[in-house]
């Protein structure tokens, strides 16, 4: 998590340099090799800088990935399935580039032995991503095409599982069509007669 520390304003144009530079040294070294120093003289600013900013290097992983996966992924088009297969698809699309495979499961395993950088992980990548998805569940609750006793929680594991699991484990391929085929495989168990007369 970024440091909130009082003093000057910060400028943005820095944050926005350094998580660019992040994202490009994560992809071209690994999050194993980068180091503060590196992203410092990528974004053309100093490590003292950095420090202020954020407090460590994990942190600002888990910076860089929020915004480069996004926070608020799922829309709300007026099509449930439409929603969700778009939140969903945002992981196919990060995770299929080598910032995802070669950080996601060493940042998790940071997670692990770092209980202050698992909270920020939660609080500045996981929940409000989630929380979009849920949105976009009880849209579709709303709107008939999902059953009122649905679990959400359960739900938001199931959507976005298949992807980490894929991600984290290699077995196989994070493909371009698993948002869509995940998103209609799970439907077909939690949707309404209502929803399945009208999209089948």
């Amino acid at each position: 998590m970024a440091n909130t520390r009082s003093g000057r304003p910060r400028d943005e144009r820095i944050d926005s340099a350094v998580r660019a530079a992040t994202v490009d040294l994560l992809n071209e070294v690994g999050y194993a090799a980068l180091t503060l120093e590196a992203v410092a003289v990528r974004a053309g600013t100093s490590k003292p800088a950095l420090r202020r900013r954020w407090r460590g290097r994990q942190h600002l992983v888990v910076d860089a990935l929020a915004a480069t996966v996004g926070t608020s992924p799922t829309p709300d088009t007026g099509c449930t399935h439409c929603d969700l297969i778009a939140g969903i698809q945002t992981l196919t699309e990060a995770f299929t580039t080598k910032i995802g495979r070669r950080v996601l499961p060493a940042l998790v395993a940071d997670l692990a032995d770092d209980p202050e950088l698992a909270e920020t992980f939660l609080n500045r990548y996981f929940h409000p991503r989630r929380a979009t998805t849920a949105e976009a569940l009880r849209r579709g609750i709303e709107r008939g095409d999902l059953s009122p006793d649905t679990d959400i929680d359960l739900l938001l594991d199931m959507l976005a599982s298949t992807t980490y699991y894929r991600v984290l484990f290699g077995h196989l391929p994070v493909t371009e069509g698993l948002a869509k085929q995940v998103v209609e495989t799970i439907l077909a168990g939690v949707a309404t007669p209502h929803w399945r007369n009208h999209h089948h």
